[in-house]
């Protein structure tokens, strides 16, 4: 079974960074697509970035500029960066990889920044 770990969340001071990082276990092959994407309440789940074949990245427009998104050579585990954070960076945090052909999620991080 695909299992997607996340870990790197809590309470962090406005102004300050933080580091997630996503693991896959449960296969050998690595993904091809990976990506980190969070929700608020009653809000539609946006992305934050995603980076696929030839390292190519991509970032939501709000978190453009502060975020750097990156993986490793094993394709497994996935790492989000961001600095300069601001309340409402505050969220749930969602890891995502595709693996042979399917979508997988992690089950959410939270992550609090404080005023």
């Amino acid at each position: 079974q695909v299992e997607l770990v996340e870990s790197g969340g809590g309470l962090v001071e406005a102004g300050g960074s933080l580091r997630l990082s996503c693991t896959q276990s449960g296969r050998v092959v690595g993904a091809v697509a990976m990506g980190w994407y969070r929700q608020v309440p009653e809000k539609q789940r946006e992305l934050v970035a995603t980076i696929v074949g030839g390292g190519i990245t991509n970032y939501g427009d709000s978190v453009k500029g502060r975020g750097t998104i990156s993986r490793d050579k094993y394709l497994k585990t996935v790492w989000l960066s961001m600095e300069s954070l601001k309340p409402e960076d505050t969220a749930i945090y969602y890891c995502y990889q595709k693996i042979g052909g399917r979508d997988y999620w992690g089950q959410g991080i939270q992550v609090t920044v404080s005023v």
